[in-house]
């Protein structure tokens, strides 16, 4: 018969929290309403908004499809803000989002396409 060797637990385990610690926060590369500064991001959001709100969603990890669900620029734009630790809430970005779309998804687009 083998020896087994008597084991005293003295306490519970405790759960392993991830906590994450930010730094500093930044802010836009630009300001919002900056939308000239890149004529070409300018014109395309003038003209064709569906496709840089495409190519803004695919720069960003996400599906093309995703700009045409209802109120996914706002989660975007949250999704932006988070990956790049720029100030602001998500109030911010409905706001923005909801009464100057096109000049939040240019500033999305700059702000990836200099990231």
């Amino acid at each position: 018969m083998a020896y087994q060797s008597e084991v005293i637990i003295d306490g519970q385990p405790q759960p392993a929290g991830t906590s994450y610690s930010f730094n500093s926060q930044g802010s836009w590369n630009s300001d919002l309403c900056d939308c000239c500064s890149d004529m070409g991001i300018c014109l395309c959001a003038a003209f064709v908004p569906c496709i840089l709100a495409c190519r803004v969603a695919e720069q960003a990890g996400e599906t093309c499809c995703l700009p045409f669900l209802p109120g996914s620029m706002i989660a975007l734009r949250t999704g932006v803000r988070g990956k790049y630790r720029i100030q602001g809430s998500i109030c911010d970005d409905w706001m923005v989002m909801s009464c100057c779309p096109l000049c939040g998804l240019c500033q999305m687009a700059r702000e990836l396409n200099r990231n």
